[in-house]
């Protein structure tokens, strides 16, 4: 009996602390979604905003002239390298080697959630990029160069999100200095690529502005969807495991009531003998 309740403690304990070790390893707390959600939601509406204002363009537009000329290379010397450097970052070659080395250092901390936010917030970062640019329709440079958004400015931008969400977890950040990290980290990476992009004339100003917000929407609608489909399966497992010990304890109850009677049964029947034996002498 003792034992029976005991698994049935046990199994209680399980399922009570499934949704805090759910909550603890969540690559988006609650107390980022208050801030972050508004943030998705401006930032998406830029993006359209952007893309009917520039959509068939092939020319800068005024806040692009205002800002820089994008169709020349105005940078020079050491700084170039700098540029080229970045933008090689964005390139197959050099994405598939960050999002290769953010896998694998995600699973090397057991954080499995983040390395599944790492494969798929890069590439849905840059999957909506270059479907953007096939609607919108802005070029660059001759009418086969799409520009708008910048997919290396949403990619970078996207994997120092990423950074900070895991960071955010890891140190147990609150809201305020959670979504400081966040944005801040969105914010240097941004004008890191942006700078870049603009700079050896492969994009235009809005364009990085354009890929800026797109990570923006996309790097947090991923980080939920990856956490409420871990969330279910979670739960799912934690529902089996706590069955599996109720189902034990319940079949061991009635194993001992059946040894139980067995052995009152068994030990009545001995004593009859015994009983026939002292009446016959007596």
């Amino acid at each position: 009996m003792t034992g029976g309740l005991t698994l049935d403690r046990l199994a209680g304990a399980g399922l009570e602390t499934g949704p805090a070790r759910s909550a603890a390893h969540a690559l988006l707390p609650r107390s980022l979604r208050a801030w972050l959600g508004p943030v998705a939601a401006l930032a998406a509406l830029v993006v359209v905003v952007l893309g009917v204002r520039y959509a068939g363009h092939s020319e800068p537009g005024r806040v692009d002239r205002w800002l820089v000329r994008p169709t020349a290379d105005s940078v020079r010397g050491p700084w170039r390298h700098v540029a080229l450097a970045l933008d090689f970052l964005g390139e197959p070659a050099g994405s598939a080697m960050v999002i290769v080395a953010g896998v694998a250092g995600c699973l090397l901390l057991r954080r499995p959630r983040g390395a599944v936010l790492v494969a798929a917030g890069s590439g849905l970062a840059v999957g909506t990029t270059t479907l953007l640019k096939h609607v919108v329709g802005r070029t660059i440079h001759g009418p086969g160069n799409l520009s708008y958004p910048s997919g290396h400015t949403a990619f970078f931008t996207a994997l120092a999100l990423m950074a900070a969400l895991l960071a955010t977890g890891r140190l147990g950040l609150g809201r305020a200095a959670g979504t400081a990290l966040v944005l801040a980290a969105a914010l240097v990476a941004g004008a890191m690529m942006g700078w870049a992009e603009v700079s050896l004339g492969a994009h235009y100003p809005t364009d990085a502005l354009g890929g800026w917000c797109t990570a923006l929407v996309v790097t947090p609608a991923t980080a939920w969807l990856v956490d409420r489909t871990a969330d279910r399966m979670t739960g799912q497992v934690t529902a089996r495991s706590a069955d599996r010990p109720a189902c034990l304890s319940t079949g061991q109850r009635g194993d001992r009531a059946t040894d139980r009677v067995t052995g009152q049964g068994d030990g009545r029947a001995d004593d009859r003998p015994a009983d026939v034996g002292r009446r016959e002498r007596g």
